[in-house]
């Protein structure tokens, strides 16, 4: 019996998976939310469908109660979320709360099946994130003043990155992280948003030269002390949200240049300096000469990925566990041995979504600090997806970095979901901007011809 459901679970989780994918590409035809909204509700649907399923198999293959309660916990939360939200915010984004929503239940799917321990904890670390986060959109949209506080953002994102630097614990040859009363912390995580909030406040005014060589000291600042620390990941990211903002900011391909062909030298730079680096080149040229050693995770993580095929061996069917950290660096590998290549290919798309609906609202907003914050946020979330997956298949060399919202990590999923609902807030701002503009040409149409006023600017026009 156990076996049929879990072989015939494979084909209905694919099946629902890839249906709420399609619908997250299908909202793009219309610009209203309400007219969405057959769509969000199917999307809604389909996730506890998917949900429902992986937990129907779980609960089969182990046996344990547990699971079944954690199950309705899950469920709890994940429609406390969706529901509180729409109330709150009724004029938010909800294919970004859906999304946020499942690539979540994914990651709790996936953890359960991994260390069953390590999914509760981050239920805990979820559930008080999203308390957190539901308050997010009202300040971003009251408190007009973020603009004006660039070098506070500067100052603390320094600060933030140097102490760990001097008082941070190593793990694993890098300083990523240190532990107050017990809790411990990975500040890079936190000071990516504070990082893109610094350029968008510096950039929003003024992008000429020496505006741009000075957030290049700043950003170069952040960079280096986390090179120190030995946090690449982390140090790469932050130098691609620069280059990328400041390529936004000023419309100038030098920049874009400057920046890919600085990012190459640093590179080859710090291959030279660190034998970690030089470990994972080798280990990413060719993983099999090394197998015993430095390729060992990559090569299980190939393995893995290959032994799924398009549907997955099923949950508890794998072998995950040999893969090292598999729950934080390689949960991509896990997903696709056991959920299948579809679902991983789904997954991808559902992240994709969610990067186009940033880069959407971004595009839309006219006040341009909070345009840039989007774009710098939609582009630190996608980063991060691609350098996790691609070091997870071998498509460029691991970099410790977690896949967001599935892979386990406090400090990685509380950020995240701030990033999401940050996003949230500027949605907000959006339609109170079209509002107002639609307010302004209904004003201008009923007043006398005689009278009208010529447009300032061709967006009012």
């Amino acid at each position: 019996m156990e076996l049929y459901i879990t072989e015939l679970s494979k084909y209905f989780i694919t099946l629902f998976i890839a249906l709420y994918t399609l619908e997250c590409f299908l909202v793009f035809r219309f610009q209203d939310e309400e007219k969405r909204s057959g769509s969000y509700i199917r999307q809604n649907l389909l996730m506890f469908l998917v949900h429902f399923s992986c937990f129907l198999v779980i609960c089969f293959e182990t046996g344990k109660l547990e699971y079944l309660l954690f199950y309705i916990l899950q469920q709890i939360l994940l429609f406390a979320t969706i529901v509180l939200f729409r109330m709150v915010y009724p004029g938010g984004n909800r294919l970004i709360i859906n999304n946020m929503c499942m690539l979540l239940s994914i990651g709790f799917i996936i953890l359960s099946r991994l260390s069953f321990e390590k999914a509760i904890k981050q239920f805990f670390i979820v559930t008080v994130s999203i308390i957190i986060g539901m308050l997010i959109p009202f300040f971003i949209h009251k408190l007009k003043f973020l603009k004006s506080l660039t070098w506070v953002y500067a100052a603390v994102g320094i600060v933030a990155i140097g102490i760990v630097l001097i008082l941070g614990s190593t793990t694993y040859g890098s300083k990523i992280s240190y532990s107050i009363a017990g809790v411990t912390f990975q500040p890079s995580e936190f000071v990516k948003i504070i990082f893109v909030f610094f350029l968008a406040s510096a950039l929003c005014e003024s992008h000429d030269l020496p505006r741009v060589a000075l957030t290049a000291v700043v950003a170069g600042a952040h960079v280096l002390i986390l090179v120190a620390s030995k946090d690449l990941g982390s140090a790469l990211i932050f130098f691609i949200v620069y280059v990328m903002m400041v390529f936004i900011a000023t419309g100038n391909w030098a920049y874009l240049f400057l920046g890919s062909a600085g990012g190459c030298g640093a590179a080859v730079i710090a291959y030279q300096l660190f034998s970690h680096v030089q470990v994972r080149v080798l280990a990413w040229k060719d993983p099999f000469s090394c197998i015993d050693d430095a390729g060992y995770q990559i090569t299980q993580s190939l393995f893995a990925i290959s032994s799924g095929g398009w549907f997955g061996l099923g949950l508890f069917r794998g072998t995950p566990d040999s893969i090292p950290f598999v729950e934080a660096d390689f949960v991509f590998s896990a997903v696709a041995e056991e959920l299948g290549i579809v679902f991983s290919m789904c997954m991808i798309l559902i992240c994709i979504s969610c990067f186009i609906m940033f880069m959407n609202i971004a595009m839309r907003l006219q006040d341009k600090f909070y345009q840039l914050i989007a774009f710098g946020l939609g582009v630190t979330y996608i980063f991060q997806v691609f350098l996790t997956i691609g070091g997870g298949t071998k498509f460029i060399p691991m970099t410790g970095i977690t896949l967001p919202f599935i892979s386990y990590g406090g400090s990685s999923v509380l950020t995240t979901l701030v990033m999401f609902f940050i996003i949230e807030g500027l949605y907000i701002i959006r339609q109170e901007e079209g509002t107002k503009r639609a307010k302004k040409k209904r004003r201008r149409r009923a007043e006398p011809e005689d009278f009208r006023e010529e447009p300032e600017t061709e967006e009012e026009e």
